[in-house]
């Protein structure tokens, strides 16, 4: 059986040491921007094991979490509540609910090709209420690019894991190798390097229009050649 490697714990493993805080305070600087409402209601869309859905709700929002992994949605379900829910759902699929404000975080975007793109665009459009937010936070295509550590090692936990990465049309691909157990484990993950072009194409046919851009969690302006991260807030039906 072939494995699905965002729902093995050598994922949550590799990536354990993200950093919570600066999660935690890009979340509440987006939020004293956009100065939605409490109660309002909020999509995390592909909110994996559910650790921003539920800060979010804490926040005294009302928060749906999707997530095409069976694995983390079955984690993220056992701190549901009345303000918290959480379903197994392709990003591309009508989620029937209107909400106030969606958010898609930590280059969670992009990963098959530009028709499920604007597929999943489609349907964020769908699902806002008019005067809806969307919120993406991507990768600065261009620093990457410029900027791509080849070769890396990392040990955690006694387990040795090396990472190769390279860019291949218009792809930046990282594959996974590494053992435990006396077994031996290859992955792989890629990304579209997206423009701020491939974006405001989706966004132009879907009714949805940019109003900010960022360049960090600090949300200081965007320049395509400092910046580490393309956040874009954009607004549907625009007054």
């Amino acid at each position: 059986m072939k494995l699905d490697w965002f729902d093995t714990p050598y994922y949550k493993l590799l990536y354990k040491n993200r950093n919570e805080r600066e999660a935690r305070l890009f979340i509440d600087n987006i939020l004293k921007k956009i100065n939605i409402k409490p109660n309002s209601k909020i999509l995390d869309l592909a909110c994996g094991t559910g650790r921003h859905s539920i800060y979010l709700s804490k926040k005294g929002f009302d928060v749906v979490g999707i997530d095409i992994s069976k694995k983390n949605i079955l984690t993220a379900k056992e701190n549901e509540n009345k303000k918290l829910i959480f379903f197994q759902q392709e990003m591309t699929k009508n989620i029937n609910i209107k909400f106030d404000a969606i958010f898609n975080f930590f280059t969670s975007f992009g990963y098959v090709d530009h028709k499920y793109n604007y597929n999943t665009i489609e349907n964020i459009s769908k699902n806002l209420k008019k005067n809806g937010l969307f919120i993406i936070d991507f990768l600065n295509q261009k620093i990457v690019r410029e900027n791509i550590v080849e070769n890396e090692e990392k040990n955690i936990e006694n387990i040795s894991f090396n990472i190769h990465r390279y860019i291949e049309n218009n792809y930046i691909f990282k594959e996974i190798s590494f053992e435990h157990n006396e077994i031996k484990y290859n992955f792989k993950e890629k990304v579209m390097l997206l423009e701020l072009k491939d974006f405001e194409n989706y966004f132009n046919k879907n009714n949805l229009k940019i109003i900010n851009i960022y360049g960090n969690y600090e949300l200081l302006s965007f320049d395509i050649n400092k910046s580490p991260r393309l956040i874009l807030v954009t607004k549907k039906n625009p007054a």
